[in-house]
This record gives structure tokens, sequence and C-alpha cells, in this order.
């Protein structure tokens, strides 16, 4: 019977500890070539698009059964065009050290360093609908005037949150939320909503926290 894969989650320790080293490194890397946000930026679509999307593709990446000359080989194949020529390199090494199980853990560790560095908070921010670019940039200004530090959006789309948003710093949830309007959040035009979420932004000044 073959092993079952493993994939590396939020509480496995080790695999937050060694994603932490191995983005350190790569940023170290990225950072003497001034390439950061370019190689965060692909590192986030290799995890969040071409692995989270593809669990069949993640499985062979992550796979005991498959060399490492093989996974250099597909790696090449897929991301060769796509990704930054550095990041390339990092994930053949990670393929040849039979390491690609932990890039979900490296770049969480990565944008947390690369936020550290930059004195900038992390706020997730939950809403009904999805934020459009406009809206974007005005939430994380506004959150950036309250919090009187740099601002990283963390989007989620929840349906439960009706008519507003809820962001969370830390441990400290901001509640801008208005619960029980479904038929009314059903009438109302995406404007609409947009507005409703920037008053509920702007309402986080007045101190409305909804616990810690």
């Amino acid at each position: 019977m073959k092993e079952p894969i493993k994939f590396d989650t939020v509480l496995d320790t080790g695999a937050e500890q060694l994603g932490r080293t191995y983005a350190s490194a790569l940023l170290g890397a990225a950072s003497a070539a001034d390439t950061v946000e370019a190689v965060l930026d692909d590192l986030r679509g290799v995890v969040d698009e071409a692995l989270a999307g593809n669990p069949a593709f993640a499985a062979a990446l992550q796979s005991p059964q498959i060399s490492a000359e093989e996974k250099t080989r597909v790696l090449e194949r897929v991301f060769g065009e796509q990704v930054h020529p550095l990041l390339l390199r990092f994930l053949k090494v990670m393929a040849q050290r039979q390491r690609l199980y932990y890039l979900p853990a490296i770049r969480r560790a990565a944008e947390n360093l690369y936020d550290e560095h930059l004195g900038r908070v992390v706020a997730e921010v939950r809403t009904a609908v999805p934020l459009d670019d406009g809206l974007r940039s005005q939430i994380a200004e506004r959150l950036e005037g309250v919090l009187a530090k740099r601002v990283r959006l963390q989007e989620v789309v929840d349906e439960t949150v009706l008519g507003g948003l809820v962001v969370r710093v830390g441990d400290t949830v901001f509640d801008g939320s208005v619960s029980g309007q479904l038929t009314a959040m059903a009438r109302e035009t995406r404007r609409g909503v947009a507005r409703r979420l920037l008053e509920s932004v702007d309402s986080f000044a007045s101190g409305e926290i909804a616990g810690a």
C-alpha cells in the first residue's frame, strides 16, 4: 500500500519553522536582486492558484514516489515562462531537496517576514461581495488612517456578512456588519454595497470594537 501524501497545515509546527527558514533565504536573494515584490507575486500564484487549484498536480509535486529530476522537469515546463527566474531556481532547489511539500508554509512565512520588514499589519477583511480595485484601495487607505500603520488586506468573501464588513487585525475584531438584511441586500446595487462598506470602515474610527 502506498503511503498517503501529507499536506502541510497551519498547525504543522515543523513545516512553519522550516517554511520561515526557506522564506528568509528566498527573500534575501530577492532583496539582493531588487525583485521582492515580483517574486512574492509569483509565489502567491504558484501556491494559491497552481497548487491550491490543482490538487492532483500539487500531490504529484509533493509525492516521494516521483523523482526530484522529474519534478524539476515538470517545474520547467509548467512555470518556465510564467514566474520570475529567481523563483524558478528556488523551486528547482526545493524539488532537488524533496521540499516542495513546504511551499504553502514558505508562502505564508514570506508574506509575514515581508510585512515585518515593512512595519505592515495584516487586516483580514470579510465582505459579502468581492472587492473591486477602487474599493480595495479606499478600504486600505481608511484602515491605515484608523490603525496608524501600513496595512495589507487579506480578503475573504463571506455571504453571512450582510451590508458591511468585518475586519480582524491580530486578535481584535472590528465589526461593521449589518445583519438581518438579506432581502434589502438582494435589492441593493453594487454601488450601494460599496457605500455601506466604506461607512463601516469609518465606524471603526469611533472605536466600534466587537471583541479582542
